[in-house]
């Protein structure tokens, strides 16, 4: 459990040892040109129709912010980022990883886009001090099964767990179990077809792949919630984290709603961490649970890339939600606004925050949710 010290500029809350500090984000995406700044890289051709090279996004991204100082080392992509975490010394640190972590070149055939790092760079996830990661989405399987088997065996060696792939149906669906003081955090990772998750990907009884919805109906959102109750000890928190919708927009799909708050009225889910937006979209509180419909990417290669910059999804958001340990009531949600520069997180002006901070709270007042831009440049949720 979480022990902080007192702030004075915040009005007196539950006991901090009473409560779970959590680290969630966007889209973790390490590889094509990230990898190649590292001074160990896979093969660089790539097998999109504009794109072949990864090193291109290395120049483009060189291009529109100046030279990246390669080969980096592992905590070179986190930048500022790393100084938050030991800030504010989460309980949990737990991010979707959208790169295979493999040197197969069973390049998924007819899939647009193809990520993958070496392994030998897994070492810029540890550089984190991540506990777990999340690999239910649509580039999990980009170099195929034998690329996700390498994938699992490169993170449990290094001492990352995983959820939401694995060699079988029960594996995918098996949760990160994170033991604390007093009781558990458990992690799902699901994913939606809506994502772009091909199909073909979903893992069955006797193939490898990933937990995929079948669907967002009631009928669906039950039976996780029943699979959940079943996993559940008294006092457990439970954080379901889910790959679903498009990338760009702001509106909430009416099944995207229904399916989260469908979780919460079952008794299953306290937190529910939704990614595949490229930018951070409004925040729902419901019943005293938050739901993050998308979390926008993290770390990306996206940079000189243009299109959709009204978006700004040049900005990212650290995401430190805070909840009650028993009943597991959300407290608050402090975020830290970030920007992407040289593949580097670096602290974003005081004009992004104020305009990020507009957004997210004009999006998120219409789900109950009320976001506000405190003294320390920091957002919050409470």
């Amino acid at each position: 459990m979480t022990t902080t010290e007192a702030d004075p500029r915040v009005s007196p809350g539950p006991d901090p040892r009473e409560t779970v500090t959590l680290f969630v984000c966007g889209d973790v995406m390490t590889g094509r040109g990230i990898d190649q700044v590292f001074a160990r890289r896979v093969a660089p051709h790539l097998f999109e129709s504009h794109v072949r090279d990864a090193r291109t996004y290395v120049e483009l991204a060189e291009n529109a912010h100046g030279p990246i100082p390669a080969p980096v080392d592992h905590a070179y992509v986190w930048g500022n980022a790393l100084e938050e975490l030991e800030r504010v010394k989460p309980d949990l640190r737990w991010v979707n990883l959208e790169t295979a972590v493999t040197i197969h070149e069973d390049a998924w055939p007819g899939k647009a886009i193809h990520y993958r790092m070496h392994p030998a760079n897994v070492g810029c996830l540890s550089a984190a001090g991540l506990d777990a990661c999340g690999l239910a989405n649509n580039h999990a399987l980009d170099w195929g099964r034998a690329g996700l088997t390498e994938t699992l065996e490169t993170l449990h060696r290094a001492g990352i767990r995983t959820a939401g792939a694995g060699a079988n149906l029960d594996e995918a669906r098996a949760p990160v179990v994170r033991q604390m003081a007093g009781g558990r955090v458990l992690v799902f990772a699901c994913g939606s077809e809506t994502s772009g998750i091909p199909g073909s990907w979903a893992a069955t009884a006797d193939r490898s792949g990933v937990d995929l919805l079948p669907d967002l109906s009631v009928a669906t959102a039950s039976e996780l919630s029943a699979r959940i109750r079943a996993a559940r000890r008294a006092r457990d928190l439970v954080i379901v984290s889910i790959h679903w919708g498009r990338n760009w927009g702001y509106s909430i799909p009416p099944a995207q709603r229904e399916f989260a708050h469908r979780l919460i009225d079952e008794e299953a889910v306290h937190l529910i961490h939704g990614h595949s937006s490229h930018h951070p979209r409004g925040i729902e509180v419901y019943r005293g649970r938050a739901i993050l419909y998308g979390c926008g990417d993290f770390l990306t290669d996206y940079e000189g890339i243009s299109g959709y910059e009204e978006f700004r999804g040049d900005l990212a958001l650290m995401y430190f939600p805070v909840l009650d340990a028993v009943s597991g009531r959300l407290v608050r949600i402090d975020m830290t606004p970030l920007r992407h520069r040289r593949f580097r997180l670096e602290r974003a002006p005081a004009g992004d925050v104020r305009w990020l901070a507009d957004v997210l709270d004009g999006e998120s007042r219409p789900l109950g949710g009320r976001v506000r831009l405190m003294d320390d440049g920091r957002l919050r949720l409470a």
